[in-house]
């Protein structure tokens, strides 16, 4: 079959544990590159940008904030809009309260910020754990939102909340159109996507799954516990900001503090747990699950004659909660490990069991 290792052989430990080292798959990610970077630019329509491409690499980008600290490291967390909301209003006051900072910088202070705020909000988790912890996050989103609107600076002062997002110009390039902006959010999101799989098999990455799976265990073999849960919710808490800044610049161009809703921590939390907890790849197929089902689903549903109006909307909610519902019990590890299984029968063909 196609999907063979045999002779494909490992003479250095660099090349035993790299990222991909089956060759069909570095061939595979080079192919997704090819077609992300160079066809679709040129092959999709405005439309294809602005309501499907972009808002899915940043809800990839979020859930791999989330899955970071939720799926990587167990702490449960209801937060993630809340977080997101930082990221956007800190970079918009960046670019607005410093002058000539560069809007990159801008993103990456954001992210700072956001991890800032995720620190502040990661201190009970020394103390509380599993849905505690959660309710602890669930007050930082509700807290968020509030200090963002009852304090009219973060917005400029204006009366409704709403921050218009700047222009984005980089090396006296404005990206003003739909093409780029997916340009710049693909690059900033495969770069972070990249530096999170180098974490998470890094030394950092084996402390947070160690206090995952047993904390009491990781502290007994000397990886300290208050460091380790601290480090995951500021790393996470900097993607879900990094995704805030591109949902206000690259995505909506404007927004307000009831765009980071619970509602939308709910999103994202089902996209890591659809996708895979503890998966990077499992953050992309949540993502793309989140984002793609609805619209295929209004599609769909619109062809079936003779249902009415007013009960087409619910019957979406329902086929949409009942799919989900299928994959947790089908296959609690969600999409990646699908994807997983998929490949060792193939690695075992004709003979998988």
């Amino acid at each position: 079959m196609f999907y063979r290792e045999a002779g494909q052989f490992k003479t250095t430990y660099p090349a035993d544990q790299q990222i991909l080292p089956i060759r069909q798959d570095r061939y595979a990610l080079g192919a997704i590159l090819v077609l992300a970077f160079l066809i679709i630019p040129f092959a999709a329509s405005d439309y294809w940008f602005t309501a499907i491409l972009i808002p899915f690499l940043i809800f990839a980008l979020a859930a791999l904030g989330l899955n970071i600290l939720t799926g990587y490291t167990g702490q449960l967390s209801l937060g993630t809009a809340g977080f997101m909301a930082v990221g956007a209003f800190a970079a918009f006051n960046f670019v607005l309260r410093v002058p000539g900072i560069p809007v990159l910088v801008a993103f990456v202070l954001a992210g700072l910020t956001a991890a800032l705020v995720g620190l502040a909000f990661g201190l009970p988790s020394l103390r509380i754990k599993g849905f505690y912890l959660a309710v602890a996050t669930l007050a930082a989103q509700f807290f968020i939102e509030w200090v963002l609107i009852k304090f009219g600076w973060f917005s400029n002062y204006n009366s409704s909340g709403v921050i218009t997002a700047q222009p984005i110009v980089i090396l006296g390039y404005e990206f003003n159109t739909p093409r780029s902006k997916y340009l710049l959010t693909l690059c900033i999101v495969a770069l972070l996507a990249l530096a999170a799989k180098n974490m998470v098999r890094s030394g950092t990455g084996r402390a947070w799954m160690a206090v995952r799976d047993m904390d009491i265990a990781a502290e007994v073999i000397g990886i300290r516990i208050f460091r380790v849960k601290l480090l995951a919710f500021a790393v996470s808490s900097f993607y879900c900001g990094v995704a805030g800044a591109l949902w206000a610049y690259a995505h909506l161009g404007s927004v307000e503090p009831a765009a980071f809703t619970l509602e939308r921590s709910f999103q994202i939390l089902f996209m890591i747990i659809i996708g895979g907890v503890g998966s990077i790849l499992g953050s992309f197929l949540g993502a793309a699950f989140i984002v793609l089902l609805p619209i295929l689903l209004d599609r769909g549903v619109h062809l079936i004659p003779g249902i009415p109006r007013d009960l087409l909307s619910n019957l979406e909610f329902i086929i949409f909660g009942g799919l989900i519902i299928f994959f947790l019990a089908v296959e609690p590890h969600g999409l990646a490990r699908l994807w997983q299984i998929g490949k060792e029968k193939l690695r075992l063909w004709p003979f998988p069991h």
